[in-house]
């Protein structure tokens, strides 16, 4: 294996492209010498020197589960702590070690650029939480859904400036390691974070929302508990991934947000998966030969949280239609929110008369106010 890595095969004409779907990254490998090859025949020496540079038997990390499809394709799911060197290293080594034809992270296309990143930027960007992000945020996704968005990355930045880590380098590393792999692609595979926190603020009652609502505004420290991670605490929570255990904790009197923020995605991101782990198809000379298919090896890297549901829902019919859709508010929701609206406003409405009238009485009653009143009687004319 050391051997293997002091002589890595020749990518010095690769770049990663992404697609216009936005949802995967292909790596792309630029024309290179020989060029007297056809396209096919590149395509054979590029794949049986890839077939060589995969392992039979990997030796694999014991954060990951290996997954087998029906087809025989092979997902390699790293599970991973946000926050982790040794994630880092655990996915560089997977991906080394089996080649794979496809890599799927826990990524949307809303959080695609840490990808891009540097771990300076990354780090500045974690701690700068303003006003202006949080009307952003607000703007984009409605009241609810921004405050949940900020109480995240509050959280995020939190472990950020304890750590001195960006979250999200096991991602980064693992684009990196996809770009160096031939034919690898890079698919994006978590669920949209706007559906995710609509569809957690659609299970809450109206009760739920208002608590939660009140808890959101007046939190002044996101980690208001005694757990205050060090590294070592990182590492020891490779168990569970650490974000989400420090989330799961602050929303604990809210079991619809496990659900819909955990649970579902588990759903959506095993289906990702078992879409990447397809049987390829191989390039034919002419169309008289016949088509050649095997099956694909792929990596997944996701939040050691998300693997016994990865596992738990592998062999399950998944139906993702139901949990990509928001439902519409109730009437009572409606009615009921129209209600603490109208009561806002009105308490707004009384309270600035209230100190109008007050701060009138006060200005009044300076002698100054005083002096200026009797002068203005005394000039003007009585009739």
């Amino acid at each position: 294996m050391e051997g293997q890595e002091e002589q890595p095969f020749r990518e010095a004409n690769t770049e990663p492209i992404v697609t216009s779907g936005g949802s995967e990254v292909v790596p792309r490998v630029l024309p290179g010498e020989p060029q007297n090859l056809s396209d096919v025949d590149a395509f054979n020496l590029l794949l049986e020197m890839k077939l060589k540079r995969r392992q039979e038997r990997p030796d694999l990390p014991r954060t990951v589960t290996e997954l087998v499809a029906e087809d025989g394709s092979r997902v390699y799911v790293v599970g991973t702590a946000h926050f982790s060197d040794d994630s880092k290293k655990d996915v560089v080594k997977t991906i080394r070690e089996v080649q794979p034809d496809v890599v799927v992270v826990e990524l949307c296309q809303y959080r695609v650029s840490m990808l891009k990143m540097d771990e300076r930027t990354l780090l500045r960007e974690a701690k700068e939480i303003s006003l202006e992000k949080l009307q952003q945020a607000i703007r984009q996704n409605g009241v609810m859904s921004g405050l949940m968005q900020m109480l995240l990355l509050k959280v995020s930045a939190h472990i950020t400036e304890q750590l001195g880590m960006a979250p999200g380098g096991e991602f980064r590393e693992a684009f990196k390691e996809a770009s160096k792999v031939p034919f690898c692609k890079f698919h994006l595979g978590d669920r949209p974070i706007p559906v995710t926190f609509k569809r957690a603020i659609a299970a809450l009652s109206f009760w739920q929302k208002i608590k939660l609502a009140w808890g959101l505004c007046f939190l002044s420290d996101p980690i208001s508990t005694p757990f205050s991670p060090s590294k070592d605490d990182v590492e020891r929570c490779k168990q569970k991934d650490l974000l989400e255990q420090m989330m799961a904790e602050m929303i604990g009197e809210f079991p619809d947000l496990h659900r819909t923020i955990v649970s579902e995605r588990d759903i959506y991101l095993t289906y990702m998966l078992r879409q990447a782990a397809r049987r390829l198809e191989l390039p034919r000379a002419s169309d008289a030969e016949p088509r050649k298919c095997v099956p694909s090896v792929v990596v997944g890297v996701v939040g050691m949280g998300h693997v016994p549901g990865i596992e738990k829902n592998w062999t399950t019919d998944l139906n993702i239609q139901e949990i990509m859709t928001v439902p519409p508010p109730s009437v009572s929701s409606r009615v009921s929110w129209l209600a603490v609206k109208a009561t806002f406003l009105g308490l707004l409405g009384y309270g600035l008369y209230w100190m109008g009238r007050r701060a009138s009485s006060l200005v009044l009653s300076l002698p100054a106010a005083q002096y200026c009143l009797q002068r203005a009687s005394k000039a003007w004319p009585h009739k």
